[in-house]
């Protein structure tokens, strides 16, 4: 009798964490990943007017060149470096690009006109190592605490972009467009070494290498999905924050200095606010549910943004919600990714996942900077809200969400 007692006794259910060596790798690449980030964010708050005190920086055509050219190039070399780490290893591709990284940095500090820059932009983006990082946090990660880790990568980028808005008006004003360039390259070094001594080993897949092919990636519908999602989400972004600054200014009265007040606690309650939906996600295996909610909550936010665009704590409130999900997003679709891809071509399907990103944020930057030009800064909210509404049908058709 007693022992049909004792088995119905459940065993207590074990909370799942990382290991040491988990923990170390994930913060380790968080860093790298971040440093990229600051790379294509850093001149985004201060450089159409930084520009002028060079040669050529009046040319508006050349400044847009100069700060899209990051992610233009990004968006090309993703797939190949991608591929590369597959075959040779994560860590020499990731060194290598880092390497290319600095070499971009340390031209753009020496650059004498626009010119210069356009072309240091060019090979600081020929370093596209995000694939890599990526694969490479799976590689280190059990699939039990994979979308942990890559929240500390994904959150990366929000306080990338936090970090940029609080740093670049201080070393310009300090040092001059040079020296944040300056910081841009040391920034990327520290990183280099990182990449090189700090990030622990992860195990190689035991499976032959396998040369995978494009239409490996393009045949899958779900891998499809996500890529749509990631270029929706980095457009909605670049496209927000060509508008965004401006109309804090105008209803906080604030400069560009000081616009860092209002950011930075966004950004960081935001995140605060996504780790419960974070471990609830993991915890729960409700990774489809988790995808849709934000998708839709992204949804909301943009449709209300218009409105909210003539009252200050209306706005602020809702960039906070956008945060949120955008930091869950950020975390949950990379590791989706390297959940339903193959071992054999996990770094080319995140090759493609990373360049769909980049192009996104090439795109919005663009065409958020033409419909701002329109004179109606709500046409920008608008049309994201309804690009983000074609990306919440395409996600209700994700099928591997568990």
């Amino acid at each position: 009798m007693a022992n049909s007692g004792a088995a119905t006794v459940k065993p207590p259910r074990v909370k799942l964490k990382l290991t040491a060596t988990e923990r170390k790798a994930s913060i380790m690449l968080a860093l790298l990943f971040a440093s990229r980030m600051l790379g294509l964010f850093l001149l985004t708050p201060v450089f159409a007017v930084a520009a002028l005190s060079i040669p050529g920086g009046n040319d508006a055509a050349k400044v847009g060149l100069a700060l899209g050219a990051y992610g233009l190039t990004q968006a090309f070399l993703q797939i190949p470096l991608g591929m590369a780490s597959d075959r040779f290893g994560r860590r020499p591709v990731i060194v290598a690009g880092m390497a290319l990284f600095v070499a971009g940095g340390v031209m753009c500090a020496l650059a004498s006109d626009i010119n210069w820059i356009i072309a240091g932009r060019v090979l600081q983006g020929l370093g596209a190592i995000s694939a890599a990082i990526t694969a490479w946090v799976a590689d280190a990660t059990r699939p039990e605490v994979r979308t942990r880790a890559m929240a500390m990568v994904g959150g990366s980028i929000g306080v990338s972009f936090a970090v940029s808005l609080v740093l670049s008006p201080v070393l310009v004003g300090e040092f001059g467009l040079s020296g944040l360039f300056w910081a841009i390259s040391l920034l990327g070094f520290v990183c280099l070494l990182i990449a090189a001594f700090l990030v622990p080993a992860a195990p190689q897949s035991m499976q032959p290498i396998v040369q995978a092919k494009a239409s490996d990636v393009l045949r899958h519908t779900d891998l499809l999905r996500l890529n749509f999602g990631v270029f929706c989400l980095h457009f909605v972004l670049m496209a927000m924050f060509v508008v965004v600054p401006g109309i804090l200014a105008r209803l906080g009265g604030y400069d560009s200095s000081r616009l860092w007040e209002v950011y930075l606690p966004v950004i960081l309650l935001s995140f605060v606010l996504m780790v419960p939906a974070v471990f609830y996600t993991e915890t729960r295996r409700a990774h489809k549910v988790a995808l849709e909610i934000a998708v839709a909550g992204l949804v909301v936010v943009l449709a209300f943004l218009p409105w909210a665009s003539q009252q200050f704590v209306s706005m602020v409130a809702l960039l906070i919600g956008f945060f949120i999900a955008f930091n869950v997003l950020e975390a949950l679709q990379p590791s989706l990714v390297s959940r339903v891809a193959p071992p054999e071509f996990k770094g080319l399907a995140l090759g493609f996942y990373n360049t769909a990103q980049s192009l996104g944020v090439f795109a919005g930057a663009s065409l958020g900077g033409v419909l701002a030009a329109a004179g109606n800064t709500s046409y920008v909210f608008l049309v994201c809200a309804v690009l983000t509404f074609v990306w919440f049908l395409t996600a209700r058709g994700f099928r591997n969400g568990a």
